[in-house]
């Protein structure tokens, strides 16, 4: 019989893809479920994106770019760096990837030996630890606490590097909690980090969907510290799957290389697209759209508080609020597949994101708009009453 790779065993799946299969199986019969499990708000690519794409198709632009990116692209995100956060980034050192999972995964080869691990904290995106499983290195998790906002204490940092650590890798904001780290907070680690020799990675694709804290780019505190973003989130490209990781120099030759093998190009019609994505009127589509996901946040967390469930750490950015529900039940992934079951409401159970307590947290999107967003709280009223 045919066996599959054994690092295909350590992946585990999203627990979400049960609720979201139960969920569809409910849309199908008929019910109404109000979705807040999914890590993608209910807007698309601003119009002026989509008919950017259409007419690079028209034009034939559907052919292999330089494995890095369009020239055009990389000089548009570098210029971005410099308008809205007075950063200089060399173009040549802008790689632009299928999605930000192609520049994790380009980041996990580039960064990770086998045998190696890299820190991260618990709870924090699940598939950043798989990449690594794929170069034959692994994450180790380390523990933090909803009092600090799930941040790793870093005056424990250097006692947790080891022989085999090879780097820290980081998010801001941070999917699941909504958290967004302070700049002085990235500087230190970085500081700890360089004195190991070990290399930081700030994943940074939640970027100008920030509410409270300051919005700014890792690389205003170094030019060797690697960052991932992406036209995901911000501009809503999802589907699109482009995204892009700054590297430092010295690692240019390198990226280059692994993503000549890797990918070949990321989509040339994405990229033609994104071009259009950095106008001044996509821009303000865009902001205008992060005011809407301002006042869902405001809709969620008032709601949550009036249902006396605790909200776990400050949700500053992104669209998420994570949620402790361990005063009504003592399994999260069972509350949530019955929640769905009786009231239609789809949630993403913790222990997706993390190991510690994990089963003691749900994670909210307020990807929806606010009335939808308050027909959940009613119902999750009245499942909890019941």
């Amino acid at each position: 019989m045919q066996r599959l790779a054994k690092r295909v065993e350590q992946i585990a799946p999203f627990q979400v893809m049960a609720v979201m299969a139960r969920a569809k199986q409910l849309q199908a019969a008929g019910e109404d479920v109000i979705h807040l499990e999914v890590g993608e708000p209910d807007f698309s690519a601003p119009e002026a994106v989509n008919e950017a794409g259409k007419a690079a198709i028209s034009a034939g632009k559907t052919g292999y770019t330089a494995a890095t990116g369009l020239p055009k692209l990389r000089h548009a995100i570098s210029e971005f760096y410099q308008q809205r956060y007075q950063v200089d980034v060399a173009p040549e050192r802008v790689i632009v990837t299928p999605g930000a999972s192609g520049a994790l995964l380009l980041l996990s080869s580039l960064m990770a030996e086998v045998g190696s691990e890299v820190l991260m904290p618990d709870p924090c995106y699940p598939c950043n630890r798989h990449f690594l499983l794929q170069v034959g290195a692994k994450a180790r998790m380390l523990e933090c606490a909803s009092v600090n906002n799930f941040e790793i204490d870093l005056d424990s940092l250097a006692a947790q590097w080891r022989e085999q650590t090879t780097g820290l890798w980081l998010a801001s904001p941070a999917n699941p909690t909504g958290s967004v780290l302070s700049k002085d907070y990235v500087a230190k680690a970085w500081d700890i980090v360089k004195q190991q020799g070990g290399h930081l990675l700030v994943d940074e694709i939640y970027q100008g969907l920030v509410f409270e804290g300051e919005d700014f780019t890792a690389l205003s505190i170094s030019d060797d510290i690697f960052v991932v973003n992406s036209f995901s989130k911000y501009f809503a490209m999802t589907g699109w799957r482009l995204g892009w990781v700054v590297v430092p120099e010295w690692a240019i030759e390198g990226a280059t290389k692994l993503a000549q093998n890797l990918f070949i190009s990321a989509s040339s019609v994405a990229q033609h697209a994104a071009l259009r994505a950095f106008q001044p009127d996509v821009l303000a589509e865009c902001e205008a759209r992060r005011q809407t996901l301002a006042k869902r946040r405001v809709t969620l967390i008032k709601g949550l508080q009036s249902l006396g469930l605790p909200i776990a750490s400050a949700p500053q950015g992104a669209f998420y609020v994570y949620v402790d529900v361990s005063s009504i039940t003592s399994d999260a992934m069972q509350w949530c597949l019955d929640l769905l079951q009786k009231e239609f409401v789809a949630l993403t159970p913790g222990a997706d994101f993390g190991m510690k307590d994990a089963h003691k947290y749900v994670r909210f999107a307020y990807t929806c708009d606010c009335e939808r967003i308050e027909q959940a709280l009613e119902r999750i009223k009245r499942f909890i009453q019941a």
